[in-house]
């Protein structure tokens, strides 16, 4: 017999949201820190308490029922409502609490935001900050992510973008290269040098060298090369050392091309600028996450305003 008079206890529907989320409760576990079987108890009360059973469990995934989809959308809303109550008489600095889970590209990580880092979180003392910072595409919401700075093409319609500018891309080489090789003078000359290919996942076809034409159509031109690399340091490592020509963030190579580490060739065959944006799941957000990306976008505003990027916050790779 079930207890429907019971009030639904909002930790509860929090981690049930995250079994969803996650379709996992092994994962809900370690992304909330809590022992599986607390959060499978956790789950079985909710279930109890509302007389539906929300998930269908088997030893290889959990999936919503019916009762359940439509319990998560109901869900989604109370939880928002119950975080903006929870701060309606909440000012300054102490206001925003809780944990924010972030991801973005390494060299963004790197070079923009921990540097100001401390004074974010000096100006808001209660939260707790987990960054990642990797070249492959996360699961935003499988992976329990608040929001995700991703540069490059986007592709997963579910998600809900905030456009930031676009970064441009240049052709560098290294002068060790240039004095193995020369500098190409034309897109003729590409067949005798080599370009350093970039695949996130190594064993894919590379499309070689890309740039725009007077049309501002994408084209390619097949290279030769003899490394191909899966992450943004050994594909600027790889440069460094003279082992080909890379595309790669103007803003990243900057302080490498000041210090005469790096060269610009052809300049007037330059790729296609990468969009750059905060991805979220949800158009409610908790003010915590909000705060989060409008500081974000603050920081860059003076580099974004001609659809450029802050020098040296990206990483020196393809679409992140």
């Amino acid at each position: 017999m079930t207890n429907n008079s019971e009030p639904l206890p909002l930790d509860v529907v929090q981690v049930f949201m995250r079994v969803a989320e996650s379709a996992s409760f092994t994962r809900a576990a370690e992304l909330m820190g809590m022992p599986r079987t607390s959060v499978s108890a956790a789950v079985q009360r909710l279930e109890a308490l509302l007389g539906a059973r929300l998930l269908h469990r088997t030893t290889r995934r959990v999936q919503l029922t019916p009762d359940g989809e439509a319990f998560v959308q109901r869900a989604r809303e109370l939880l928002a409502d119950a975080e903006e109550l929870r701060q309606l008489f909440q000012y300054g600095p102490a206001a925003l609490q809780g944990r924010l889970r972030v991801d973005m590209p390494v060299g963004m990580a790197r070079n923009l935001v921990l540097p100001r880092l401390p004074q974010f979180l000096q100006a808001h003392p209660a939260l707790q900050i987990e960054l990642s910072s990797t070249d492959r595409r996360v699961d935003l919401v499988g992976e329990g992510f608040d929001c995700v700075l991703r540069v490059g093409p986007l592709t997963d319609s579910s998600l809900l973008a905030r456009p930031l500018g676009r970064l441009p891309l240049i052709n560098c080489a290294s002068p060790a290269y240039v004095r193995a090789f020369g500098v190409p003078q034309s897109l003729h000359d590409l067949a005798t040098h080599r370009l350093i290919h970039y695949l996130p996942g190594l064993g894919a076809r590379s499309p070689g060298f890309e740039y725009l034409d007077e049309s501002g159509q994408t084209r390619l031109v097949p290279m030769a090369g003899a490394l191909t690399v899966n992450n943004s340091e050994a594909y600027l490592h790889g440069c460094l050392a003279g082992l080909g020509i890379i595309q790669a963030p103007e803003p990243a190579m900057r302080p490498w091309m000041d210090r005469g580490e790096l060269v610009e060739v052809l300049p007037d065959f330059r790729p296609a600028p990468m969009p750059v944006s905060l991805l979220y799941a949800h158009r409610r957000l908790p003010r915590r996450v909000q705060a989060f990306m409008d500081w974000l976008q603050d920081i860059m505003a003076p580099y974004l305003s001609s659809g450029t990027a802050a020098p040296g916050a990206f990483s020196a790779t393809a679409p992140g």
